[in-house]
């Protein structure tokens, strides 16, 4: 439980700005693994996985060594300065990693794809039939 007098880490720092951070932490993990398993025929499990982790990885680290961890006068901590990357933002570079690897995970994947498995999914994900 929160009480009134505790501090927050994170109180000075705006919330619109760490909503739309978090939905790029969160487009980074998951929009390529649901894209790709909408419209590419061949992508397997071993690309759903690297997609999301080549996502989710890159964009945490990103934020980590960001400004808005440190090196700005809006910080978290801002009387230390270990920020490498210069964006607040990270999804520029992580999500285009995320859909790189999900590639790479699925062509060297020696799972063969399944057809029917990606029409099921696809009539599930468009009409939501099956879907309880």
């Amino acid at each position: 439980m929160i009480h009134p007098g505790s501090d927050l880490l994170a109180r000075d720092l705006n919330v619109a700005f760490l909503v739309g951070l978090a939905f790029a932490v969160a487009a980074s993990a998951n929009l390529s693994a649901l894209m790709y398993s909408l419209f590419w025929r061949r992508f397997t499990t071993r690309g759903a996985v690297w997609s999301v982790y080549g996502g989710l990885v890159p964009a945490v680290s990103l934020v980590l060594v960001s400004p808005v961890v440190s090196g700005s006068p809006g910080a978290l901590f801002p009387g230390v300065d270990f920020q490498y990357f210069p964006l607040q933002n990270p999804g520029v570079v992580s999500i285009p990693l995320g859909f790189l690897a999900g590639w790479l995970g699925t062509v060297t994947s020696p799972e063969p794809p399944d057809p029917a498995r990606h029409a099921e999914t696809e009539v599930r994900a468009l009409t939501g039939a099956g879907a309880v």
